[in-house]
């Protein structure tokens, strides 16, 4: 009887414990290759052969790749990577767990030991975040059209100031940016605070849609709805976005969304 006693005073202890793990904030994780047409494949077949079953051996899933819609004109093409992890240390230490997997190692030989002369890349640049306190976990969107057809949309917010940054998180947490977008069905899929990266202070988030016509009238929408109308022009949240940043894209056909 004592046992049971102590048994459930221990539960009904750990219970705010419990409460606070299930509402522990992911990183995110965010590369962007640049690349010319013939470094494209290059990349691509590093990503789908090697880097995500990687990941997924690792126990990493939910790892987004897309492509912009303007590659299709770019002389710079570009690709982004973006990978859920739980904890700062997991990014760390995840290159060099990479570096002790054969399989890695093997299908990923063209891309890890190319030549200076011939490179995979021109560049790449790495943004590492945190999800906002009320969109702690990343969402998979909904849609049911086929997947060369959907939209992701990425944006990232700047601000001025750390100060003015920090009241556009709270625009989006306490203010009702993100129920607003709930209600509205734009199908986000994260949100978070940009912790390293070369554009800061900024925040990044991206929905996602059936096809362009859907993403279209989604923001449509968004742009007339009588609580949008009130949040945006409410004194406290005025002038804490100095530059926003749009790129649409499709998900590659090995993403895994």
């Amino acid at each position: 009887m004592r046992k049971m006693f102590f048994m459930l005073v221990f539960s009904i202890g750990m219970l705010p414990f419990f409460a606070n793990a299930q509402k522990q904030r992911e990183y995110y994780e965010i590369t962007v290759y640049r690349c010319k047409y013939d470094q494209e494949k290059i990349v691509d077949g590093f990503l789908r052969e090697a880097y995500l079953p990687g990941l997924h051996k690792k126990g990493i899933h939910r790892i987004g790749i897309f492509k912009p819609l303007a590659n299709d004109t770019a002389a710079e093409k570009q690709i982004y990577v973006v990978v859920p992890i739980t904890t700062l240390q997991q990014l760390i230490s995840l290159p060099d767990q990479l570096l002790k997997d054969k399989d890695f190692l093997q299908h990923g030989k063209e891309y890890l030991e190319a030549s200076y002369k011939n490179p995979p890349y021109t560049r790449m640049e790495k943004i590492v975040l945190e999800a906002f306190p009320l969109a702690p976990l990343m969402n998979l969107p909904q849609l049911k059209g086929p997947k060369q057809d959907r939209i992701f949309e990425l944006r990232s917010y700047e601000s001025s100031t750390e100060k003015l940054y920090h009241n556009k998180v709270k625009m989006f947490n306490e203010g009702g940016e993100i129920s607003l977008f709930a209600r509205l069905n734009f199908n986000s899929i994260f949100y978070a605070e940009v912790i390293a990266g070369c554009h800061m202070p900024n925040l990044m988030y991206m929905t996602s849609f059936e096809n362009i016509a859907d993403r279209d009238a989604h923001w449509k929408t968004f742009g007339s709805d009588a609580e949008w109308k009130k949040i945006s022009s409410m004194p406290e949240y005025q002038n804490n976005v100095s530059k926003a940043e749009i790129t649409l894209m499709h998900a590659a056909e090995y993403s895994d969304y």
